[in-house]
């Protein structure tokens, strides 16, 4: 997740960098959300942060995309222990956090 200044004209250049990310564009004490795909803003004004986190899972799912290596465990630990998705197959880095969460 990243945050930008909306009145920034280097704000497209930006996104370009980014694979799949979240972003909030702050402006007059206002935060809007978007969802980011390889560079391009496919989704805005999504409201609040577990709408943005929920349709960002639901565009990796409909548009069969892989996770970015870097942040792999990250969703995948959002999709299997938190939304409880395919939870009978954990990796054992995920097992881990799971037991440890657990108890």
């Amino acid at each position: 997740m990243f945050v930008l200044q909306c009145d920034n004209e280097d704000v497209q250049q930006s996104l370009l960098q980014h694979v799949m990310k979240i972003a909030v564009c702050k402006k007059d004490d206002q935060e809007d959300f978007s969802i980011v795909l390889e560079g391009v803003q496919v989704m805005t004004g999504l409201g609040n942060l577990t709408r943005a986190c929920a349709i960002l899972l639901g565009f990796t799912y409909a548009l069969n995309l892989t996770y970015p290596k870097q942040l792999r465990n990250t969703f995948e630990a959002f999709q299997k222990l938190f939304l409880e998705l395919d939870v009978c197959r954990l990796s054992p880095k995920l097992q881990s956090l799971k037991n440890k969460l657990v108890c």
